[in-house]
């Protein structure tokens, strides 16, 4: 039995979790780094029989997994991953376990993006770093709007944490109503008038069909020159070139985004070096505990699943 663990970044799934009943009755490979080129990718699987996947870093789709015959159990971090081909899985008969999870790493990341953008912490720590001193002057948040695009599980809880910062919460969704709204402190307001008044407008929705692209250039013409993008959902909810555009004409005072269309990000992208931007590689739910838990439910997947297979003869 081979099994192979994908998109390891910091090689930590070994140590994050007990694999030895796995590794008793399977071979085990770590690949530290990505592949997005299909053939390529390919050749690299064909040996196994086990892929354990962090979440979305490499999609398994339709045209991947029909040519991968010794594949036949699939482990996913997290609860859901729709980068998972499911009906040819279903199809090939191809069994797939998903992982217990947690927000609250998503929730403080995005906290900590909101901060640090509006206090320029990444410039001040350069400057110090460079033998400099004070460069810019940040802004307060106490009093300040927060527009909450989705006020789910995650979204309600930043909203939390802003009111106790001081800030009036705003909020929109496509089913989100004046009751629920309340509920988390919040007021139920207009898409347009979202963007219109926010001075920060943090997106925490589910990428789907009714989401992609829901902020473009529409959205983002409507915000203040002072407001700031918060982004730690999915990069296409936010339609990319039309941000780049608005950044580079500085037609808002920034963005901070945990997430891309592309990832990793490729090497030129503007996000790298626009100034009005804090961008982080996708860590949202990068934390020490949650991977624990990612890491911890696969290999006990695994291991049972080995368990119900008959010995080779």
């Amino acid at each position: 039995m081979k099994i192979a663990i994908l998109d390891d970044y910091q090689n930590v799934a070994l140590s994050s979790a007990d694999w030895s009943a796995v590794a008793k009755r399977a071979d085990i490979t770590v690949f530290n780094d990505h592949i997005d080129q299909v053939d390529a990718l390919v050749a690299r699987l064909l040996p196994f029989d086990v892929i354990c996947v962090m979440r979305e870093r490499t999609p398994l789709r339709r045209d991947i997994i029909e040519r991968l015959p010794r594949l036949r159990f699939i482990a996913s971090t997290g609860p859901r991953n729709i980068s998972i081909d499911m009906a040819v899985a279903h199809e090939r008969g191809i069994l797939v376990a998903n992982t217990g999870y947690r927000s609250t790493p998503t929730i403080e990341l995005t906290w900590a993006l909101i901060l640090a953008s509006a206090r320029h912490l990444v410039g001040e720590s350069n400057s110090i770093r460079a033998g400099g001193w004070q460069t810019s002057v940040g802004h307060e948040l106490d009093g300040r709007i927060l527009g909450v695009l989705g006020l789910g599980n995650v979204g309600g809880q930043v909203a939390r944490i802003g009111r106790a910062l001081g800030m009036k919460i705003i909020a929109w969704s496509q089913n989100l109503t004046a009751e629920t709204a309340a509920a988390a402190g919040a007021d139920l307001v207009t898409k347009d008038e979202l963007f219109r008044r926010a001075d920060i407008v943090t997106i925490h929705l589910i990428l789907s069909e009714r989401t992609r692209g829901l902020v473009g250039a529409a959205e983002l013409a409507l915000m203040k020159p002072t407001a700031r993008l918060v982004n730690t959902s999915r990069g296409p909810i936010v339609d990319e070139q039309a941000l780049i555009e608005v950044l580079r004409a500085r037609a808002i005072a920034g963005a901070a985004v945990d997430v891309f269309d592309t990832e990793p990000l490729p090497a030129r992208h503007p996000f790298r070096s626009l100034e009005n931007v804090l961008a982080t590689p996708h860590i949202g739910f990068v934390a020490e505990d949650l991977y624990r838990t990612f890491y911890g439910d696969a290999a006990a997947a695994i291991g049972a699943w080995i368990e119900t297979q008959a010995p080779s003869p």
